[in-house]
């Protein structure tokens, strides 16, 4: 993987051309907390120019990937229609290890979690549905910190 110097993600396709494409930092952002710690978050992350994008429960049972911007990952046919997720949860995209440490920081220092739910878009969660993804971070969150 590539990063320019704005921290901006590029992915190499290996065609016969070698395309590159590039990719915005961004956190998708599923089930917001109320107005009050939304602000402190966007506030935050701000400065890091880092895209947040608010995801929409219709939207939850679209592909990660698709929701992140990736071109090679369909869309879903049908709207979601579950339940909203406990808690909310934050996949961050397309940011190398320091913009990604940076943002962490960042949503730490704002005092609007702790944000138990967070995820990096890899190849294996791609494809992941929201309700996915969420239920896998709440039994890793669970086997870290067992009750009782």
């Amino acid at each position: 993987m590539l990063y320019n110097k704005k921290g901006t993600h590029i992915v190499k396709i290996t065609d016969y051309r070698s395309v590159y494409i590039t990719m915005k930092e961004t956190i998708l952002l599923f089930n917001p907390p109320e107005k009050e710690k939304l602000l402190k978050i966007e506030m935050a992350l701000f400065p890091l120019h880092i895209r947040i994008k608010r995801i929409l429960p219709e939207d939850y049972c679209q592909p990660l990937g698709f929701l992140a911007g990736m071109k090679d990952i369909e869309p879903a046919a049908k709207p979601y229609e579950g339940e909203e997720l406990s808690g909310t949860m934050f996949v961050f995209c397309f940011l190398n290890d320091n913009r990604l440490n940076q943002a962490l920081s960042a949503l730490k220092r704002s005092g609007a979690g702790p944000f138990p739910y967070k995820a990096i878009l890899t190849p294996t969660n791609s494809t992941w549905t929201a309700p996915e993804c969420f239920s896998e971070l709440q039994r890793e969150h669970e086997a870290l910190h067992p009750r009782g």
